[in-house]
């Protein structure tokens, strides 16, 4: 995964810590943001390059969007 952003690798790291490996499994971005201590416009950055390079999936919800991996 050396095309990633080294933030994008944290979020990606932070992720698959939380659990979000799965469609069940959905976190929202404060959910990431608080588990990786980022601040949250990085972190929405981070994710936005992980979900456009197939790293991981946005699914929007009645309230928020939630994020999981896909690889």
């Amino acid at each position: 995964m050396s095309d990633l952003s080294p933030n994008a690798q944290k979020v990606y790291d932070t992720l698959k810590k939380i659990g979000a490996t799965n469609p069940n499994a959905l976190k929202t971005a404060d959910d990431v943001m608080r588990a990786s201590n980022m601040p949250k416009g990085m972190m929405n950055n981070a994710v936005l390059e992980l979900v456009n390079k197939g790293y991981a999936k946005r699914v929007a919800r009645e309230k928020s969007a939630g994020y999981y991996l896909t690889k």
